[in-house]
């Protein structure tokens, strides 16, 4: 191995991407990066580019069209740039024969695929996916679930390592907002994320008890119930280089819901760590994981049922000091217990590599 590792790393570039967050916490550990993004540039308005009719029709049937010839360059780029480590985010498009064309053209590599989705539900991954799954040295997933033997790894994966949530430091941060922007983006309670039957079901039943609530995120358009005590957005919220919107609107809202997605079977999601990373108040759905990034009561507070839900956060709209102590308690958690996206990637290459980093 190099003395500096040399990393190809096939993600989602995109500035709003956590595959670019991640990136640049590689090139701030000081590894060589090659760079190969699997996703075309663009939207940066949703937060994903437009897909083509075509594509989503394949994605119907298991097939992610691969629209930016990753199958192709992969197995050249393996061979000139002589990577240490292949690094794959959520590899849907690429096929078993590419990761082994790589594993030939450049035999010492290790090859690591990661995703931070449940990818054991069908609706996740490909065919092309589930078929090189015995084709990765290791499969990093944020999902502990995934690796229980009766998931990926009875899918083929030979080596499966959960790993935590983590917030990128260059945009998860106590952001200052002017007064025009605490009203384009403020609320009371406020959730920003895609919509899901239950999420629906949950902002409507706060608003209908006189809270008022404001909801981003995509997928909201299916969401037809409305309510005086209700504004929802109906459109992302995202950080790019230009502007960040998604911390503007945490450090905005008094109280941020931190809603699990079922169908995810979550135990954690990218905003457990990103909003106390932000400074905000996080009021989120109790999980073992929750529990154990984050003390209940001291550092975020954690419900199990929606009439906790609302009991807790009335008592925290009218307890502004308290809910501001437990914010900067939650940030200082963060910063202080390794929760960033670097040293999330320092646990995984020293588990790649072999080497502590």
């Amino acid at each position: 191995m190099a003395e500096t590792p040399r990393v190809l790393f096939v993600a989602d570039l995109n500035s709003y991407a956590k595959g670019r967050a991640r990136m640049r916490a590689l090139e701030r550990l000081g590894l060589k990066i090659k760079p190969v993004t699997h996703t075309a540039i663009g939207g940066n308005d949703k937060g994903y580019p437009d897909l083509s009719i075509s594509f989503r029709l394949a994605w119907k049937i298991g097939i992610h069209i691969d629209t930016e010839k990753v199958n192709r360059i992969l197995p050249i780029e393996a061979k000139t740039f002589t990577p240490d480590l292949v690094w794959i985010e959520k590899g849907n498009m690429i096929k078993p024969a590419t990761i082994k064309r790589m594993k030939a053209a450049s035999p010492n590599a290790v090859i690591v695929s990661y995703s931070e989705d449940d990818m054991f539900n069908e609706l996740n991954r490909t065919r092309a996916f589930t078929a090189g799954l015995a084709h990765y040295d290791i499969v990093f997933t944020t999902k502990s679930h995934n690796t229980n033997p009766d998931e990926l790894k009875a899918l083929g994966a030979r080596r499966c390592i959960m790993v935590d949530k983590a917030f990128d430091p260059d945009q998860h941060y106590p952001v200052d907002i002017t007064h025009d922007e605490l009203n384009a983006y403020g609320s009371d309670i406020g959730f920003i994320g895609s919509y899901a039957r239950e999420r629906g079901e949950d902002v409507m039943m706060l608003a209908k008890n006189g809270f008022q609530v404001r909801v981003w995120g995509n997928g909201w358009n299916s969401f037809m119930e409305t309510h005086p005590n209700l504004k929802v957005e109906r459109r992302a919220l995202v950080n790019t280089d230009g502007d960040l919107l998604y911390s503007k609107a945490i450090a905005a809202t008094r109280i941020n819901l931190g809603f699990l997605r079922k169908a995810n079977r979550d135990l954690q999601t990218d905003r457990s760590i990103e909003i106390p990373a932000c400074g905000g108040f996080m009021l989120a759905e109790y999980s073992t994981e929750h529990a154990r990034l984050f003390e209940n009561g001291l550092e975020a507070v954690f419900y199990r049922n929606r009439d906790e839900m609302m009991k807790k956060a009335r008592y925290f709209l009218e307890h502004e000091s308290e809910r501001q102590t437990i914010a900067a308690a939650s940030r200082e958690r963060c910063v202080n217990s390794g929760y960033t996206h670097d040293e999330r990637l320092r646990f995984m290459l020293s588990q790649a590599l072999g080497k502590p980093f």
